[in-house]
């Protein structure tokens, strides 16, 4: 029975995926927290501490999760707190009673439990970041293909000033790749192997605990720390502080695309399926579903954050419950951000774009959203100031009248003993008014 409906067999196609549930569910979690025992003892092997045989057995042992008794594990569970005193008992039997004496030798319970976090985190980076260069990709042919598709930008939800469709994509994209850069220059700093024994000395083991941290974090492909990190929780908390970056620049553009889409507007449409964002009633709705969900899962991913740096106050040489939170957080906050990902591919893959209706929207208002260009070229031959005054002059005439901008400019005695009625048809041509917008879009880019 699942509580969470990303977790759920029938909601769960709403929220997250498949693929990350596979790497960060309890299945996953038990798998790892094998592979680190079988590693640590192979790691130890080689160092002499513990007998060749005895690793190989306790390897061959921890290669099947489904070989744990799963009811006897979750009453160990809740007997000691924690899963791994039951686990290693399983596994010690699993592997023999000559073998299974060396069962976790030297460690405790953190360290193979976050150890096992730190490899769920790695396969959910991964995940995250194959996504997160899929949405890349489609976002930059988006923002390439429609480098001059002159459309109305939009200011307090108003026309402003002409902007160009492709400058808009830049601006979803523009994110979203120093996004890929933080995810390079993060996963050193957590994907690292934890092993410090009872209290983070690596006592148990004498001379040899160094020896041992850095062949487990070899074995595991991991990072050795300069110190264990049982209550430095950094790591971890910025890879989850990381997904809240990633969903609320996913969240941008999801709140875009949700208002360019309002009948009124209707300037793109998310990708068209036979009954995708109908309603139950009205047979002509096409809502914005994949906008909606990656609002949803942001806001969860959002919510998340605060608590994992609430529980970065850990207490002493290990917390009395902070470390306990995270548990409910890691897994929900990749699965919620892979998901909101995934809907993010679909409109930067499919999205539709009807540039017609978008110049439509831009010539509504006969001209208005370029005042400030007239502006800007009356300003040299009569100053900014008056300039303003006739321009905004003729914008009530304008509105008033119900004309085009430039006759209303035309009208103005001031206005046509500067300007010919060729100046002002260009200085009123929102295509000419388009600034640096081709050339920030060639700078994304270039990035991406």
């Amino acid at each position: 029975m699942s509580v969470n409906p990303a977790d759920s067999p029938v909601l769960g196609a709403l929220y997250g995926t498949d693929a990350m549930r596979a790497a960060m569910g309890e299945r996953a979690f038990l798998a790892r927290m094998l592979e680190v025992e079988a590693a640590l003892a192979r790691a130890q092997a080689r160092l002499g501490i513990v007998p060749e045989d005895a690793a190989r057995a306790i390897t061959a042992a921890a290669a099947d999760v489904d070989r744990l008794d799963l009811p006897a594990l979750a009453a160990a569970t809740r007997n000691t707190g924690y899963p791994v005193v039951g686990l290693v008992k399983q596994l010690s039997a699993l592997a023999g009673a000559e073998a299974g004496r060396w069962t976790h030798w030297g460690a405790t319970t953190q360290d193979i439990m976050d150890s096992a976090v730190v490899l769920q985190v790695r396969d959910g980076l991964a995940l995250v970041g194959a996504e997160l260069e899929a949405v890349i990709a489609g976002l930059a042919r988006m923002a390439r293909a429609h480098r001059s598709t002159v459309m109305a930008g939009r200011t307090h939800l108003q026309h402003a000033l002409p902007v160009t469709f492709g400058y808009k994509a830049a601006v979803w994209l523009s994110p979203l790749v120093t996004m890929r850069e933080r995810l390079a220059q993060l996963r050193p700093r957590v994907e690292r192997v934890q092993f410090g024994g009872a209290a983070g000395t690596l006592a148990s083991l004498g001379d040899q605990g160094l020896a041992v941290q850095a062949e487990l974090a070899k074995e595991l492909g991991l990072a050795q720390p300069d110190i264990p990190w049982h209550v430095a929780r950094d790591g971890i908390v910025e890879a989850v502080a990381f997904l809240g970056l990633v969903t609320g620049a996913l969240s941008k553009l999801a709140t875009d695309v949700i208002l360019l889409m309002q009948t009124e507007v209707a300037e793109v449409a998310e990708p068209h399926q036979e009954g995708r964002g109908g309603s139950s009633t009205m047979p002509q709705k096409r809502n914005p579903i994949s906008c909606e969900y990656i609002i949803a899962q942001a806001r969860g991913v959002h919510a998340l954050v605060p608590q994992m740096l609430a529980a970065m106050a850990q207490d002493q040489e290990r917390g009395t419950g902070p470390w306990q939170a995270e548990a409910l957080a890691v897994g929900q906050a990749f699965t919620l951000a892979h998901g909101a990902l995934a809907c993010a591919r679909v409109l930067a893959e499919g999205l539709t774009v009807d540039a017609a209706r978008m110049r439509r929207n831009l010539e509504s208002t006969g001209g208005l959203i370029v005042a400030e260009a007239v502006m800007m070229g009356l300003a040299p031959v009569m100053g900014r100031g008056e300039a303003h005054h006739v321009v905004h002059h003729a914008c009530d005439v304008a509105l008033a009248e119900g004309v085009p901008l430039a006759e209303a400019l035309l009208r103005d005695a001031q206005v046509a003993d500067k300007l010919s009625a060729g100046e002002v048809a260009r200085l009123t041509d929102p295509a000419g008014y388009l600034g640096a917008a081709e050339a920030f879009i060639d700078r994304v880019l270039a990035r991406a």
